[in-house]
């Protein structure tokens, strides 16, 4: 069984562990491609395949991903393949939407996940993927742009870089109304058109709500002035 007093996601000797649910009748799946071995959660586990569903994973110019992707893909079946060339891999994409380049080389192109500094953890490894694939949000009916930001409108998460915050279904939709003005919107505009008309209802609960959303950004993204406000109403810098 793994050692309870060694770290999360230390790489230690040739095998990868499972906590919590192992997917496999043993209790550890044995790499031949690693000459170390991690704890790993399954639930980051199951994160990754769920985003990898419908997905093809592309490693441009790395043996040593590949072979240990490959090998974890022989248990999980995602979509993986490795090019080594430019031009077959500006071929493999032209048709796809749906996709992910994993590279070392800083690329031309849309959906590319840059990591330059192998090794590297391979419970990093998939959070990063799992947030590049959330980042570059392959369902286009759910990418909203909104500002600096990414809003996943489906999974109700708003993204900047590497940092994702998550978003209550009131918070959504304030920013995607926020979002169709240039000019400040009125605290009863808000009210009358994400709450409905409520007699009961009053301005303060609404300022409470932006206050809160304010407060989130400044936390998750450091960001003081992304929700601004003067005295006619709210507005998105």
């Amino acid at each position: 069984m793994p050692n309870p007093n060694v770290p999360f996601g230390v790489l230690l000797s040739p095998s990868i562990f499972f906590l919590d649910n192992p997917p496999f009748p043993t209790e550890h799946l044995k790499l031949n491609s690693l000459n170390f071995k991690v704890y790993l959660s399954f639930k980051i586990i199951k994160l990754f395949l769920n985003f990898m569903n419908n997905i093809k994973l592309i490693i441009y110019r790395n043996d040593n991903f590949y072979e240990i992707l490959d090998e974890l893909n022989s248990f999980f079946k995602f979509d993986l393949i490795k090019i080594e060339s430019e031009i077959d891999l500006k071929s493999c994409i032209k048709d796809l939407s749906n996709y992910l380049v994993i590279s070392r080389f800083i690329l031309n192109y849309e959906n590319v996940l840059l990591i330059d500094n192998f090794p590297i953890k391979i419970d990093k490894l998939i959070e990063k993927i799992n947030i590049n694939v959330l980042k570059n949000n392959f369902n286009s009916r759910s990418k909203i742009i909104i500002g600096k930001y990414l809003l996943d409108d489906n999974s109700r998460k708003i993204i900047y870089k590497d940092t994702v915050a998550d978003l209550t279904e009131q918070e959504v939709k304030v920013l995607l109304y926020l979002k169709k003005f240039n000019d400040p919107v009125r605290v009863e505009d808000l009210q009358k058109n994400i709450w409905g008309y409520n007699k009961d209802l009053e301005t303060h609960t609404v300022e409470t709500h932006i206050y809160r959303l304010r407060k989130k950004f400044a936390k998750i993204f450091k960001d003081n002035d992304f929700i601004l406000s003067t005295k006619t109403g709210y507005f998105i810098k």
